[in-house]
């Protein structure tokens, strides 16, 4: 099949699209080195905002807070999902396992704001502190469906010979799963963490709820610093969750390329 050429047109839309997209972040980025103190007039360069901002101790304990509650969630959120798809594709009636699916989607295209309300009654009626706990409980909740839909394409991918072939040669149902389907949903289950590790990160709604006193995240730390006025320091801090974003993709690139199936054989 010929290469297809992009049309002039095509471009122009595409290099638009990207700079309404892009063109908020490089604004707050170049101001966060602003010697000014704001967003309206550059007087010259700076990294003072930074300096202020890696000498705020109490900002900085958030920050490790926003990052220990987004690994876990991922890590754990991860591990479920995983499971969670690994059943649902075992399911033989395809009407269960459309509703099963039916069912996980409704959590993802569900609005923050109700979940997040949800979560709190729940919390409310259970007798569970708001804090970091119930933080955690709930980006574990909304981040498995997303693992969910990560994973299972990859195992609709997957030949069912693969399975009987292991079978076939003396594999246990264990060894099947270690040596043969987990190699092989590898890459979804690294898509499905970092999938899982971003939205914990960048919630807001959700967390919002169900956070307590003397516990924060970033995201909810930012709003409440925005609400009293725009300082660059928010700019700074902006930037640099900005550039960890980044380093994200970059490393979810890599990791993925690494491992994409060149073919797969059954290892007994």
């Amino acid at each position: 099949m010929g290469n297809r050429k992009t049309s002039p047109l095509s471009t122009l839309f595409l290099v638009l699209i990207f700079t309404i997209l892009y063109l908020p972040i490089f604004f707050l980025v170049f101001y966060s080195f602003n010697s000014g103190g704001t967003m309206y007039d550059f007087e010259g360069f700076t990294l003072d905002w930074y300096k202020e901002l890696f000498a705020d101790t109490r900002l900085l304990i958030i920050v490790l807070n926003t990052l220990l509650i987004a690994l876990l969630s991922a890590l754990i959120s991860t591990v479920i999902g995983v499971m969670g798809a690994i059943a649902i594709y075992s399911f033989k009636n395809r009407k269960t396992k459309n509703t099963l699916l039916s069912l996980n989607n409704v959590l993802i295209v569900s609005p923050d704001v109700i979940i997040g309300a949800s979560f709190l009654i729940l919390f409310t009626m259970a007798g569970i502190k708001l804090g970091m706990f119930s933080v955690l409980l709930s980006h574990i909740a909304f981040c498995v469906p997303i693992v969910v839909l990560m994973v299972l394409p990859k195992l609709l991918e997957m030949s069912p010979t693969l399975i009987d072939a292991a079978h076939d040669l003396g594999a246990s149902r264990w060894d099947v799963m270690r040596k043969v389907v987990l190699p092989y949903i590898t890459p979804g289950i690294f898509a499905g963490f970092f999938m899982a590790l971003t939205y914990s990160l960048d919630d807001f709604a959700v967390t919002f709820f169900v956070t307590g006193n003397g516990f924060t995240t970033l995201s909810v730390e930012i709003y409440s610093l925005a609400r009293r006025g725009i300082a660059l320091n928010i700019n700074a801090l902006s930037t640099l969750l900005f550039l960890f974003t980044i380093v994200l993709v970059i490393v979810y690139y890599f990791i993925t390329v690494r491992n994409k199936p060149t073919g797969m054989g059954v290892r007994r």
